[in-house]
């Protein structure tokens, strides 16, 4: 039972987006400002991710 808290905590660690890895957009405020959608799991066609959204698999797209 221990083993899967350890999985876990290894598994949100290694989940969690790098910080300015995408531009620094990494709330929802500042995805739509930009002129951005938030899209969950991966962009549609035609857009590119510019950051995340700041909720886990959700990303920022912008149209290309």
């Amino acid at each position: 039972m221990k083993v899967l808290y350890l999985l876990f905590s290894f598994l949100f660690v290694f989940l969690m987006p790098l910080p300015g890895v995408f531009g620094g957009i990494n709330n929802a405020a500042s995805c739509k400002k930009s002129g951005a959608i938030c899209h969950p799991v991966f962009c549609p066609r035609n857009f590119n991710q510019v950051g995340t959204c700041g909720i886990p698999f959700t990303k920022c797209c912008k149209k290309k």
